[in-house]
């Protein structure tokens, strides 16, 4: 049997991903499971020495260092895990943090963070100095973000609860991550559901709360700060006609075009009939087969100076 059956709703995506039979082979076999190290903790290759006893083989991953891929599947259960020392995070979830380079002492914003992989991704690449402002408007949710905050050690973080597309102005940005709630279906390597592709309902239905989302929190951010967007699906109503959506009702932004030291696909400029501003190329799609992982889309924006 396909990994895409005849039936899905992924094969709409056939003539937007160029390289489809490399789509469809990785989306055969299960991702590797890779461990973000937190490095102010353990080094990479003391880590894997500690796995190394407990049976667990790892490597370095290719494109960063920093990240160990390790050769099973459940790894959450070494006291190595619960001290702190990693994060279990798809390769391609590490994106959009590493395109939105937070800095120690800014104000972060970020807007959807559970359950806070990235949030802690942010607080390390903070050093935990400045002011990390994490928001989560799903009661249910909350509880893995608050354990991995404190797991991870994060104490400069402010934690919130507030629907984001009303998340209350005033405050000011230096960069904010909008991690937006999305269809998911990027995550077909973990969750077979989604091989059979989301309905249009629920794009339609996601893709006006991203509008929103994304609005408000270009509206939060400082004239000159980075805002970066990110989804783990593969719909361009969800991706870039939401980033088109910004650049239309807010003349100050602008899509700041990613340098990715990683195999990725530009942007679309057209899709079923619509066509979307020329800088949308320079946001990024990443599919399973770029870096053996799930998929997802990552753009990054600025709030220029006025004239």
């Amino acid at each position: 049997m396909s990994a895409i059956p005849d039936e899905s709703r992924l094969w709409r995506y056939k003539d937007l991903i160029a390289d489809w039979d490399a789509f469809v082979d990785t989306v055969e076999h299960a991702a590797p499971t890779s461990l973000r190290v937190r490095t102010k903790r353990v080094t990479p290759a003391d880590l894997a020495v500690r796995l190394s006893r407990q049976g667990i083989t790892t490597c370095p991953w290719t494109w960063d260092p920093e990240i160990l891929i390790a050769d099973r599947g459940s790894i959450g259960a070494t006291l190595e895990h619960w001290l702190g020392l990693y994060y279990v995070q798809e390769l391609t979830q590490t994106v959009p943090v590493r395109i939105l380079d937070p800095r120690p002492d800014e104000r972060v914003l970020d807007l959807c963070a559970a359950p806070g992989g990235k949030t802690t991704q942010i607080a390390s690449r903070m050093e935990n100095q400045g002011v990390l402002v994490v928001n989560e408007p799903s009661g249910r949710r909350q509880p893995a973000l608050l354990a991995n905050l404190n797991r991870l050690e994060v104490v400069h973080a402010i934690v919130l609860s507030r629907r984001g597309e009303e998340f209350p102005l005033g405050g000011v940005f230096d960069r904010i991550l909008i991690d937006a709630p999305c269809s998911g279906e990027g995550t077909l390597r973990k969750d077979p559901s989604m091989r059979a592709g989301a309905s249009k309902r629920t794009i339609d239905r996601l893709s006006k709360l991203q509008k929103r989302l994304i609005v408000r929190g270009f509206d939060l951010l400082r004239t000159g700060g980075r805002m970066v967007y990110s989804t783990c699906t593969f719909a361009p109503e969800e991706n870039e006609a939401v980033v088109a959506e910004l650049l239309w009702r807010r003349e100050h932004a602008a899509i700041e075009s990613i340098s990715l030291a990683l195999p990725h696909a530009e942007g679309v400029r057209r899709w079923n009939g619509e066509t979307y501003p020329d800088t949308v190329a320079g946001t990024v799609r990443l599919y399973p087969q770029h870096l053996d992982s799930g998929g997802g889309y990552v753009a990054c924006i600025r709030k220029s100076v006025p004239d």
